[in-house]
């Protein structure tokens, strides 16, 4: 309620600083140990996919939380589960700044921040202390890993097997993220041919992991860009079909520009309102390319409870938020879960699961 009020304020500073003190605020709340490590979790929304309990549909996104500094404080906002990172295998500052920019008339935001976090050896250590074996995880929590910005693409699979080894101990899921358009060349790993040789090789990684730590393999998602054409998303699908790839999620920010009322022209990733149209679609067409056959994650403008609820009916099992959580505030995560329980209870339908893909 009082997010309104304090937007302002917030935005009259520099975005990532204002991110910043955001995590600022969060670390405290997660070191006071008042967060409760009982999520919000509805029997009409919860699921259980790849082996994992969500106890609501609606997650954190990655690029909020990129070092894995709060993972213990997500639960507490009402998410039924937390992607973290991106993460790559070598510590990288990222681009020059100022790289993170509001649109406000635009309810959106660029970034071009490439990847800037510690490094998976760092934030493992980190792990050790908040998320150690012996204490359950409150939320599932996704790890995204990405390339290391001066890593060849040739040797992409061998820096992206680091991390998932690094990392392995402490997730419960990992995303391969091949399609930011922050990093010179990322993007390449899409290519059909590319992504088959790099899912393979992390694939038959995280079995021999499992087999080590005497587990199971952690499910392995893939991000998609919302630039790729129709038949590359629906080769991609094939791919992740065949592949042993568990779930895709749609999408990541894209470098097209739709007509905004912000005049600000700045290099990056567009994300928020403007990205919602063609991410919805991208969810659309993957839905209908692997049959039902993969969960799918929804990410791209979501801003409210009808948002999450159209993009549940074009195909995706769960969504994600991180730009709507800039402008709507802290609450937003609670205020669509109960919207969508008002939606399924006008709609007469007893679980979230009988709606997924019904208008894909």
């Amino acid at each position: 309620m009082l997010y309104p009020l304090l937007r302002p304020l917030i935005f009259a500073l520099d975005a990532e600083r204002a991110h910043h003190l955001a995590l600022t605020a969060l670390t405290l709340l997660q070191a006071s140990g008042l967060v409760p490590l009982r999520p919000l979790s509805d029997p009409c929304m919860s699921q259980e996919l790849w082996g994992l309990h969500f106890p609501n549909p609606v997650g954190l996104a990655a690029g909020y939380d990129k070092n894995a500094a709060v993972p213990l404080a997500w639960s507490a906002l009402g998410f039924g589960f937390a992607e973290l990172g991106t993460i790559t295998a070598k510590a990288q500052a990222g681009n020059p700044r100022p790289r993170v920019f509001r649109l406000e008339q635009d309810a959106a935001c660029i970034n071009r921040l490439g990847f800037n976090n510690i490094g998976a050896a760092a934030v493992a250590a980190r792990l050790a202390t908040l998320l150690p074996a012996d204490r359950p995880h409150p939320i599932p929590f996704g790890f995204n890993i990405g390339k290391s910005r001066d890593t060849p693409l040739h040797d992409a699979a061998d820096d992206y097997r680091e991390s998932l080894t690094l990392l392995f101990p402490f997730a419960d899921y990992f995303v391969i993220n091949v399609s930011s358009p922050n990093t010179p060349g990322l993007r390449q790993l899409q290519a059909v041919e590319q992504l088959d040789r790099l899912v393979t090789v992390l694939v038959a990684s995280n079995h021999q992991l499992a087999r080590q730590h005497h587990t199971t393999p952690r499910p392995l998602l893939v991000k998609i860009a919302p630039d790729l054409s129709d038949q590359e998303i629906t080769a991609i699908a094939r791919v992740a079909l065949a592949s042993g790839v568990a779930g895709i999620i749609a999408t990541n920010t894209t470098t097209a520009r739709p007509p905004l009322h912000t005049p600000l022209h700045e290099d990056g990733g567009l994300s928020g309102r403007p990205l919602a149209p063609r991410a919805l679609e991208v969810v659309r067409i993957l839905f209908r390319a692997v049959e039902g056959r993969l969960p799918l994650i929804g990410v791209g403008g979501i801003f409210s409870a009808r948002d999450a609820y159209t993009r549940i009916c074009a195909g995706a099992s769960l969504v994600q938020v991180y730009t709507g959580l800039i402008y709507e505030g802290p609450s937003l995560p609670r205020r669509i879960v109960r919207g969508l329980r008002k939606i399924l209870d006008k709609e007469g339908v007893s679980h979230l699961r009988e709606v997924v893909g019904k208008h894909a």
